[in-house]
């Protein structure tokens, strides 16, 4: 194997280890509370594995909330994908995303509540990351609109930048409320809850 291929691997294996601990230290107590020697320590790594990684402690946290997002916008795209090459419409592809999404706070809660809870902080180093990385997410929704618009499928009149933003926030906060206070829910349950609520008022046609 090509040396410098597992060099690369050994540095994502490590990242991926000072994100895990970071999202489980901050998400349990605050971001200013939490210490590079603390992550280093649950991550397993010496203090200075964190510097030459990502130089300070809001670096980290800049990076894994682009890492975690990116792995949000890749599963919801994953999907509509998915149902596009089935040979279904946008509206089964909208379906299929909000059960992506519940699939991903599902597997990463303590990311999921750092994200939601981050985007109505303000005057942080990394305000103008988030974002981005939030439009990243709401732009993969916000192309399954358009293409169900243009398809006849939705109405011309849906406001489709306000909707998309709408149908991320419903599936975050829903699942967030789901996970903290009706966690006897199976994921298929809340699924079917916000697939209705897709069908009736996104998707559905004036009578």
């Amino acid at each position: 194997m090509d040396s410098s291929s597992t060099g690369g691997d050994r540095r994502q294996a490590t990242r991926q280890k000072l994100y895990e601990a970071a999202v489980t230290l901050i998400a349990e107590q605050g971001f200013s509370s939490t210490t590079v020697d603390e992550i280093a320590e649950r991550a397993g790594v010496a203090k200075g594995t964190v510097y030459y990684n990502f130089q300070s402690k809001a670096g980290l946290f800049e990076a894994l909330l682009r890492h975690g997002v990116g792995l949000l916008t890749a599963a919801l795209r994953e999907a509509a994908e998915r149902t596009a090459a089935a040979g279904d419409g946008p509206v089964v592809a909208l379906d299929a995303m909000i059960r992506a999404g519940l699939v991903f706070i599902d597997r990463y809660p303590a990311f999921t509540q750092l994200y939601v809870a981050e985007l109505w902080r303000t005057n942080r180093a990394w305000q103008a990351t988030l974002g981005v990385v939030r439009q990243e997410v709401v732009a993969v929704v916000e192309e399954t609109l358009t293409e169900g618009v243009a398809a006849g499928e939705l109405s011309e009149e849906i406001d489709v930048p306000l909707t998309a933003a709408a149908l991320v926030g419903m599936v975050l906060v829903a699942a967030l409320d789901w996970q903290a206070f009706q966690p006897e829910r199976s994921l298929a349950e809340v699924h079917g809850a916000l697939s209705l609520l897709l069908r009736g008022r996104v998707a559905g046609r004036p009578g």
